[in-house]
């Protein structure tokens, strides 16, 4: 499987705000992402951004004219909302906003939205005072109550100089968002996913700690993917350096009983809790309550068992964990699904230059309750990700 934007069909409206220039980003990480771009400018957006910017990335014209009579689109001027899969607004102006709300249709791009049965997903942009009026509000409210997705805006420094409410979310976050949009009503819809991801650390003193190689990026594909497969994604992750996915549920910790407190809170209401974390299996005794000084003696620092997560947590959902082995790893692999009792468990050699630590790829093996191997191909985490999910949606609907 490939990205989830590949093959897609989406309409990029752009509308007369400054921050159309993120616009002209966010329709070249679409192309990248394998996605179809047509875009629709307002007169307004063309006051600060050119269609040619546009044309250039996609490679395809730009709408600005619903009456242009050159225009591929312009005898008939539905052809772009019944061939979308999803149309984007970003930047969404307050005029913009309030035509969308009043289903006004006087222009190409509420005249797309108003014919498309496609998902609506707007990205306001605009000044903090236009953003906090009650009529921008009541607006916004109205769009949502219709399915209508809103992303952003942020806090942070606007065109006006001032500080507040109203910067378009950054282009790359809003992939997510269109994203979990195309995917809201998947197979996995109306399901709770629990995953863990990333390395605990378990405190030496208030300087060092005890940890793994582990990066987190396994476990944080596996939450975009059940994101956008229309699960409620629950990610509950030690330290890492990634950024929080959109529209994913984060919940952060640092030491394995951490991490095993908000599991428990969590799968009280999930359909299947997912160990990608590389959980520490052992802690200092003792935490040294100031930084342990450097001498010339040796250090011993005793160790104390950690809590096994998967083996103790209590619950009626799928349970799924993880096997980094260095050696027989579907021996290993297998004993784990024995003596914990999973639904599942994904196995991956950690000496395997392509599958090991930080890499974006993975080459795992799925080992089910009955003892039953599948080797899967190199595929990209995400790829991987979906391939778990999988299983995970078969076991489910056996379990209905």
């Amino acid at each position: 499987m490939a990205g989830p934007l590949a093959g897609k069909h989406v309409v990029l409206g752009v509308t007369g705000s400054i921050a159309s220039f993120k616009a002209v980003d966010l329709a070249s990480k679409l192309v990248q992402s394998g996605a179809l771009v047509d875009v629709i400018m307002t007169y307004g957006a063309t006051q600060f951004v050119t269609p040619l910017a546009f044309r250039s990335i996609t490679h395809r014209e730009v709408v600005t004219d619903t009456y242009d009579v050159s225009s591929e689109f312009a005898n008939e001027h539905v052809a772009l909302a019944r061939r979308a899969d999803i149309v984007v607004i970003a930047p969404a102006t307050v005029n913009c906003i309030a035509k969308l709300a009043v289903g006004l249709a006087d222009d190409p791009l509420t005249t797309t939205v108003i014919a498309t049965a496609a998902p609506l997903l707007v990205a306001p942009a605009m000044d903090a005072n236009m953003f906090d009026h009650p009529a921008t509000q009541d607006n916004l409210a109205k769009l949502r109550s219709r399915g209508v997705a809103i992303a952003g805006p942020m806090p942070g420094r606007l065109a006006s100089g001032l500080m507040g409410m109203g910067r378009m979310v950054e282009p790359v976050e809003l992939l997510g968002h269109i994203s979990a949009a195309l995917g809201r009503s998947g197979d996995l819809s109306g399901r709770t996913i629990v995953i863990s991801a990333g390395g605990t650390q378990e405190p030496i003193d208030p300087v060092r700690v005890i940890t793994n190689n582990s990066s987190g990026k396994m476990g944080y594909a596996l939450a975009e993917a059940a994101r956008d497969r229309g699960a409620r994604a629950v990610l509950v992750t030690a330290p890492t350096g990634l950024p929080n996915p959109p529209l994913v549920e984060v919940v952060n910790v640092r030491t394995a009983e951490q991490m095993a407190l908000a599991v428990e809170e969590q799968v009280t209401v999930a359909d299947a809790l997912v160990m990608a974390a590389a959980v520490a299996d052992y802690r200092p005794a003792t935490a040294a309550e100031q930084k342990i000084k450097k001498s010339d003696d040796e250090l011993s620092i005793d160790l104390a068992r950690t809590r096994d997560i998967l083996a103790t947590v209590q619950g009626s959902f799928l349970r799924v964990g993880f096997a980094a082995e260095s050696e027989n790893l579907v021996a290993n692999a297998s004993d784990k699904v024995r003596r914990k009792s999973l639904d599942l468990i994904v196995a991956n050699d950690i000496t395997d230059a392509d599958s090991g630590f930080g890499s974006d790829t993975n080459r795992v093996v799925l080992i089910d309750r009955q003892l039953n191997v599948e080797e899967l191909p190199l595929l990209t985490k995400y790829e991987v990700g979906h391939r778990i999910l999988d299983r995970i949606r078969d076991l489910l609907a056996k379990a209905d």
